[in-house]
């Protein structure tokens, strides 16, 4: 990713294996080696502008750590500012702002938000959250999963609960570094068809099923933003997809990852989160590595 030619991070489409591996090699290297990344500074004098129409804790902190850290500055507009687009056109907003910061951050309800700001920005926009999409925390992902097993290649994931924003992520960038999916999902809130046969991915209904095998075992909270009216329905749906010791007992050397926020008692059991299995805050600090890989990448000469 040259900063010669605007480049997006906006879904894992366009990102060949051989790209998202090069992104992880550089993360773990940064990780590994402070001073790479402390000597060259590549957002000295740069400005991130961070667009969040929903509240953040860890894409919030872990981008605006990342670009303090890589020698940038930030301003944040959150939720308090309104929906992107409201105030002003998209293709306004974009346009103008592009002539005052030098990438753009944003965490949308409505993924062609995004879409749309990419299109008329011509500075790099990086999606940190839409409602169908979720790369930054999938890259994170990657990184800690392979940090943990010593690889990606023929290592089995399995997803539990909702065929979500960050289950799609993952659906679509783990086969490509050699990994394989396995998503357990009620009724209802699986992929379509169509989508996982593209991306290759299987797809159950039973949980069981799912972890089978499986390398590392994988759950999300079962309503996300936006879906707060839907709490009562899906808790009654999703009881029997929660990640309880006797799941974890079909997949005893499995390791265990939330990208948090955990809903404790719900999809995730206090007796999983704190288990030894567990990587969770390993997997949160881990989104830091990444995303300043990615910022890194986006403008190194």
């Amino acid at each position: 990713m040259s900063g010669q030619k605007k480049r997006d991070f906006i879904t894992f489409d366009h990102l060949s294996g051989a790209e998202i591996t090069a992104l992880l090699d550089l993360a773990t290297e940064q990780k590994s080696n402070p001073a790479s990344w402390r000597q060259a500074q590549p957002l000295r004098g740069r400005v991130i502008g961070i667009f969040f129409e929903k509240s953040s804790l860890r894409t919030r902190l872990s981008f605006e750590a990342a670009i303090f850290q890589l020698g940038g500055q930030c301003i944040y507009f959150g939720p308090e500012s309104g929906r992107i687009g409201e105030r002003e056109s998209i293709k306004d907003l974009a346009k103008v702002s592009s002539r005052y910061v030098d990438a753009f951050v944003l965490r949308t309800y409505d993924h062609e938000t995004i879409v749309e700001m990419a299109k008329h920005s011509n500075k790099p926009v990086i999606n940190g959250l839409s409602d169908t999409h979720h790369p930054c925390q999938a890259l994170g992902d990657l990184l800690t999963i392979r940090e943990k097993l010593g690889r990606l290649e023929d290592v089995k994931v399995a997803f539990i609960g909702d065929s979500n924003n960050v289950c799609r992520s993952l659906a679509q960038s783990l086969p490509k570094v050699g990994a394989r999916l396995s998503v357990a999902s009620p009724h209802g809130y699986t992929f379509n068809a169509a989508f996982i046969k593209s991306q290759n991915i299987s797809m159950c209904n039973e949980p069981s099923e799912a972890v089978k095998d499986a390398d590392v075992v994988y759950t999300d909270v079962w309503a996300s933003m936006g879906q707060e009216n839907e709490v009562a329905k899906r808790r009654s749906i999703f009881q029997p997809y929660q990640l309880n010791t006797e799941l974890m007992a079909l997949a005893p050397k499995a390791i265990v990852m939330h990208c948090l926020p955990a809903h404790r008692g719900d999809e995730i059991t206090d007796g999983v989160m704190d288990s030894a299995q567990s990587v969770v805050y390993d997997q949160a600090e881990n989104r830091l590595h990444a995303q300043r890989a990615l910022l890194y990448s986006l403008f190194q000469d």
